[in-house]
């Protein structure tokens, strides 16, 4: 056995510190998977994976979304779906936006969007494993994972059991980006996951007038920030009402056709 490079998504030795990748159902074949991650909430994680399921899409890819953000799942809602994922007795299946994209996600378990999921930690970490174990995904490119905030049970469950091609980091222009991003880096380096790189949100506000970018936030520290953790910025998202107001219709796949993440989605091909 030679020397440990602690890089267990890519050893082959079998080894007593090595993670066991959970398996997806055997009807299931996925090609890649990508987490989208953040240290802290609030900062439009499943805007970014709904937008990049979109862009993989409009490119002729066929792509899922897991929510495994379990106590706060919105994926659905901002594609319109509602009811409940069917199941044969034995596994589950994802439900379907319009364009195909396949979605599964705790909403999809309740009477009421509106009711809480009250469950402590290992076992919402146990039922995000069983949304890729128990659930008959079918063919899929992209799979996208819409993670929690922060560093906790369930984003360690994820990085555990899902042998994952990467993540993208999502982050804002306040002064909090740099530990924002440190915090999901830094994790992300301690498990040897690769980082695509960083989605700033909430970057500008263009006046409806004269088109000129305003920053909000202040001026934004995401290029500082990446050059200090070596990272791509690979897309900047507007404040903008067309994309709050499609969210909050279900109808976010009217926005296929916007390039914000052109740059992401191109990482990702690559």
């Amino acid at each position: 056995m030679g020397e440990c490079t602690h890089d267990c998504n890519n050893c082959t030795e079998k080894c007593e510190g090595a993670i066991e990748f959970e398996k997806p159902h055997e009807l299931s074949k996925i090609k890649k998977v990508i987490g989208i991650v953040s240290g802290k909430g609030g900062v439009g994680k499943s805007l970014v994976t709904t937008l990049l399921s979109l862009g993989v899409v409009k490119n002729g890819k066929k792509a899922a979304i897991l929510d495994a953000d379990v106590t706060g799942p919105s994926i659905p809602k901002a594609f319109g779906i509602k009811g409940f994922m069917d199941s044969d007795g034995t596994a589950l299946y994802p439900r379907e936006s319009k364009l195909g994209i396949k979605v599964v996600s705790t909403n999809l378990l309740l009477d009421n969007e509106t009711d809480p999921v009250i469950m402590r930690g290992p076992l919402i970490a146990g039922l995000v494993k069983q949304f890729w174990t128990d659930v008959i995904w079918g063919d899929v490119d992209y799979m996208f994972v819409d993670m929690p905030p922060g560093t906790g049970d369930v984003p360690l469950t994820v990085f555990q059991s899902i042998k994952l091609d990467g993540i993208i980091i999502v982050t804002s222009p306040q002064e909090l980006v740099s530990m924002i991003v440190g915090k999901a880096v830094n994790m992300a380096n301690k498990m040897n996951i690769k980082i695509y790189g960083i989605v700033e949100n909430m970057s500008y506000i263009k006046c409806p007038d004269c088109g000129k970018e305003i920053d909000v936030f202040g001026t934004s520290k995401v290029d500082e920030v990446a050059t200090d953790y070596d990272l791509k910025v690979l897309g900047r998202l507007p404040i903008e009402r067309k994309i709050a107001q499609a969210v909050d219709h279900g109808d976010v796949e009217s926005l296929i056709d916007e390039d914000y993440l052109k740059d992401a989605v191109k990482a990702l091909e690559k």
